[in-house]
């Protein structure tokens, strides 16, 4: 297993959790402005899931997201200004603003898009690490989704085959224990996920997606497996979103005081005091980041109100791909 070092994914995954924070704290202030249209989730609290994973990959292993997919994309190495400009539907996002929130792809980086329609990303990661096996390839591919889309028949049929054609494809499921307001209690008779995995012949492992170390941890073990030719994984990490399913939900299906219970175990939090605790990091440097890193961010927010709306003659370039000539 590939082991989790202080100094170096350490101290980059805590700058960029801490900056796709900071990102995601600004989303329900934009919709309440009227900036963003449509409906927009934040992942607040889930940040380590994504950073993990991604430490973890090569910038041509791909990925393919969920609703929730802001941090999955940016924790690829996507461009804070023009994935806010996509939010905000402006020119200048990486699908001239046509993707909006849950729609973004982002083809040099590997991102087959976020995806409004819950579960759609585990097939699209099984057909793209098909394609690398096909080519002879070593790449990875991996689907991000959540408890409530373990329950969609996609990700049966995707472990199926992904097992019998020993695909190189990561399944992550992120069980932020809420599939919108119906708790993970309500919805399965057997609460172990991982188990299901298990059923199809892919090995299954559950870890604490609140902890940077053991997701990175975890996913290098995946990635190394499907590397080698043996296979895929499936990950069950125990995460927990601190705001609503989306901006503006009134969160009558949970306490504030579990809410307040689950920040006790907060992954910058987490990560900052093992950082300090091993001189990674000291805390007049992790003030001078947090301050570059709210710099950034605002940064990048202002890069996306300033860009144009697009042109409306604009409204069917893009929508399908151009043939090439071989």
């Amino acid at each position: 297993m590939t082991t989790f070092h202080a100094a170096e994914q350490g101290l980059a995954g805590l700058e960029l959790m801490a900056k796709i924070r900071e990102f995601e704290r600004r989303m329900p202030l934009l919709s309440e402005e009227g900036l963003i249209r449509g409906s927009t989730h934040p992942s607040l609290g889930m940040e380590a899931v994504a950073v993990g994973v991604s430490l973890a990959l090569r910038d041509d292993d791909a990925i393919a997201s969920n609703h929730r997919g802001h941090a999955h994309t940016l924790a690829k190495g996507a461009d804070f200004g023009r994935t806010m400009a996509e939010i905000l539907g402006r020119a200048d996002g990486y699908c001239h603003g046509k993707g909006g929130s849950m729609h973004i792809g982002v083809k040099e980086l590997g991102v087959l898009g976020t995806n409004g329609i819950v579960g759609a990303g585990i097939g699209i990661a099984t057909g793209a690490a098909l394609a690398s096996k096909m080519k002879g390839e070593d790449t990875v591919a991996v689907s991000y989704f959540g408890d409530g889309a373990s329950n969609q028949g996609v990700l049966a049929e995707a472990f199926n085959l992904a097992a019998i054609w020993n695909l190189p494809v990561i399944f992550v499921l992120e069980n932020n224990h809420y599939a919108q307001s119906a708790a993970i209690e309500d919805m399965v008779a057997q609460i172990d996920l991982s188990r299901r995995g298990e059923a199809y012949g892919v090995p299954s492992f559950s870890g604490d997606g609140m902890d940077l170390a053991e997701v990175y941890e975890l996913a290098s073990a995946a990635v190394a497996r499907a590397r080698a030719g043996e296979g895929p994984t499936f990950l069950v990490l125990d995460t927990y979103r601190y705001l609503g399913h989306m901006a503006g939900d009134t969160e009558i299906y949970r306490s504030a005081d579990e809410v307040e219970a689950a920040k006790a175990n907060d992954p910058i939090e987490k990560l900052l005091g093992q950082l300090i605790a091993e001189g990674a990091i000291t805390a007049d440097e992790w003030e001078s980041m947090s301050a570059r890193i709210v710099a950034d961010v605002e940064a990048a927010e202002q890069f996306a109100r300033r860009s144009p709306f697009p042109d409306p003659a604009e409204a069917f370039t893009d929508v399908y791909a151009k043939e090439t000539q071989g």
